[in-house]
């Protein structure tokens, strides 16, 4: 496990990014910016009241330097194409789109100031398979990981971006398509490997991405998935 980095982790106080924040704050400098700190309490971490879709970083609450920096920030829009209002795919553009970039242009200047920083994002499998009802959401995270690419092509050596494209996980995100037996029955099913994930395992992989072990991987989009995206059981 990593220690002694300075990390940002944007929208960190619910969901896979509450699982973070909690597996990084006892040996790293965590800095959590969110509209909440509802989850956090208890934590040994820098909270900064924040949303993503309105504010800029306050960059004089952070260190001079930032070793990591995690956009967790998301929606799940799943509803037929003709169903949707164009409304839906502009604000499913802003939080997860604009608001990652948003936030990373305050603070590259601090990444930039590291030795070996490293920036994650979160994308979808819905993107590289194709899945019906994503259409907004697999329009957003389909360009987060283009700018996944490109930032990585772009800030090589020095910092490497990588993006993580997870299936279903037990979220408070993901709570209205799991809450009840059968939803969950039927979610776990659609995966070859029987169930859907889970926050914490998708806080390993980022760690793993934010750490030394990942030094030579950068521009990267890793199916975190349980199969779905790859495999016909």
């Amino acid at each position: 496990m990593m220690k002694n980095k300075n990390i940002l982790v944007i929208g960190g106080s619910s969901g896979i990014g509450l699982a973070l924040v909690t597996l990084l704050s006892p040996d790293n400098n965590v800095y959590v910016a969110s509209r909440s700190n509802e989850g956090i309490a208890g934590l040994k971490v820098n909270y900064i009241p924040f949303d993503a879709t309105k504010d800029t970083i306050d960059t004089s609450l952070l260190p001079e330097i930032l070793d990591g920096f995690v956009y967790c920030p998301g929606s799940i829009n799943l509803r037929p194409f003709k169903g949707l209002k164009i409304e839906a795919f502009t604000d499913d553009f802003e939080i997860n789109v604009m608001g990652a970039i948003k936030s990373l242009k305050s603070v590259l200047g601090l990444l930039q100031a590291s030795a070996k920083a490293s920036v994650v994002f979160y994308s979808t499998v819905a993107v590289q398979t194709g899945m019906p009802f994503h259409s907004s959401i697999s329009a957003s995270k389909g360009a987060i990981e283009g700018l996944t690419r490109s930032l990585a092509a772009e800030f090589a050596p020095k910092i490497r971006v990588n993006a993580i494209a997870p299936s279903i996980v037990d979220t408070p995100l993901a709570s209205k398509f799991l809450n009840n037996d059968i939803k969950m029955e039927k979610a776990n099913e659609r995966h070859p490997l029987g169930r859907i994930g889970t926050a914490e395992e998708l806080a390993d992989v980022t760690a793993f991405l934010l750490g030394d072990k990942s030094s030579w991987m950068t521009g990267r989009i890793l199916q975190i998935d349980g199969g779905i995206g790859n495999l016909k059981t």
